[in-house]
Order: structure tokens, then C-alpha cells, then sequence
């Protein structure tokens, strides 16, 4: 799953030369927390809500809301936006992009081309609306089951084929390394298929640790 397929595309975009006042209002308008700053189709920095309550008045001033109004739009993007942007490539996968959001800890990216020009943004919220789709959380009627296993090969291939013998259909399975001699082994399997009742027999008598089960819807 690549970044362009999860992106939102055509993000809103500003220029140095508008003013916090504009920034801020636009932010407010379409609810998110910075604001992608582009000149001639370059990416040139950007701007968060931290960077405009930096600048504008305390919340205990005596101005009116009119007053505080016109001091940020008299004030310049270019004078405080953040010049240092962490982007990600639009051909780049999830899993990447997640990774750089987490080495920076910043909660979206903006997503550039190959001739770098700004065509999308990716945020944590879409890390974590994939997450939830690749496990298969909002359609419900699966069964998520979670093995400890020793770190060897064959392990998978054996517990692939012992679920396949006993009519369990298999959704997706994530490894989780716990360390270097086990890993966890999660495994999401359609609630419908006959014979899980007795599965986590079949997988203890062949060795197995079930350390979980769970119904999801």
C-alpha cells in the first residue's frame, strides 16, 4: 500500500506572502492543525497553530477580537513559518511514511513527486484509518488469534497448514518480534469457517502457545 493511494490529495496550500491572520482562519475553516506554504509551486515551509498562537495576543489581553484580527493580518507568513519540512515521496509505502512521522515526530507529511512539485498530504489519521482496514476492524465477523512461537523457519508455513487442513480461511497475519528467539504471531481468520472451535487444540498439540483469542464484531 503506497502513500499516493492514502493521501489527500489537492491539500490547501498558502503562499509566504499571506498573512498569519489568513492562515489562521483558513485552518480553522478546514480543521487542521498546519498549513502547507507554497511559492511558485515550491515547497518553501509551513505553518502550525502553535507557530500563530505564538505570535498573536495572550488570551488575557484587553483587545478586542477585532484588534487581535488586524495585528495578524498585519504580520508576514515568511516571518515565522517553519522552513525545514519533513516530506515523503508520493511512490513511497505506508510503512515508510509512518516511520518518518515517527523518527520526527510530527503528525503529517507533506507528499511530493518525482520533480517536487506538492501534490498530497498524509497524517497520522491516515496511518491509522489503513491500520484499522488492513485488519479488517470495521466489517467485523473475524476472529484474531495471537501464537508465541520460537523464531525458526518453517513455523509459518506449518501453522498456514495446519489452519488450511481444518477449513480456516486466513485474512492477514502480522509478526511481532519480541525478541531474538520468539516472535508473536497474529493471525486474522474468518469467523464462518468450520472447525475453530477445536483450532486452538490442533495448534497447542502441535507445539503452539495461544496467548489470545478474540471475536471482532
Amino acid at each position: 500500500m503506497f502513500v499516493a493511494e492514502r493521501m489527500t490529495k489537492h491539500p490547501v496550500t498558502m503562499t509566504s506572502n499571506a498573512t498569519i491572520g489568513e492562515v489562521d482562519r483558513a485552518m480553522k475553516k478546514y480543521k487542521f492543525h498546519r498549513m502547507i506554504i507554497v511559492d511558485d509551486g515550491k515547497l518553501v515551509g509551513y505553518l502550525s497553530d502553535r507557530d500563530v498562537m505564538r505570535v498573536a495576543p495572550s488570551p488575557a489581553t484587553s483587545l478586542s477580537k477585532y484588534e487581535i484580527r488586524s495585528l495578524l493580518d498585519k504580520l508576514s507568513v515568511k516571518d515565522i513559518m517553519q522552513t525545514k519540512v519533513v516530506t515523503v515521496n508520493e511512490d513511497a509505502t505506508i510503512e515508510e511514511a509512518a516511520l518518518i512521522m515517527y523518527q520526527n515526530k510530527v503528525g503529517g507529511l507533506p507528499v511530493i513527486s518525482e520533480v517536487g512539485a506538492v501534490v498530497g498530504i498524509i497524517t497520522a489519521t491516515d496511518i491509522l484509518k489503513t491500520f484499522i482496514e488492513v485488519m479488517g476492524l470495521p466489517s467485523g465477523g473475524k476472529t484474531r488469534l495471537t501464537l508465541e512461537v520460537e523464531n525458526k523457519i518453517g513455523v509459518m508455513a506449518d501453522i498456514t497448514k495446519i489452519l488450511a487442513q481444518n477449513g480456516i480461511n486466513i485474512d492477514s497475519i502480522i509478526i511481532c518480534h519480541t525478541d531474538a528467539h520468539k516472535s508473536e504471531v497474529v493471525v486474522r481468520l474468518d469467523n464462518r469457517a468450520e472447525g475453530f472451535d477445536d483450532i486452538k487444540n490442533l495448534l497447542e498439540n502441535r507445539g503452539y502457545k495461544v496467548i489470545h483469542v478474540v471475536k471482532i464484531g
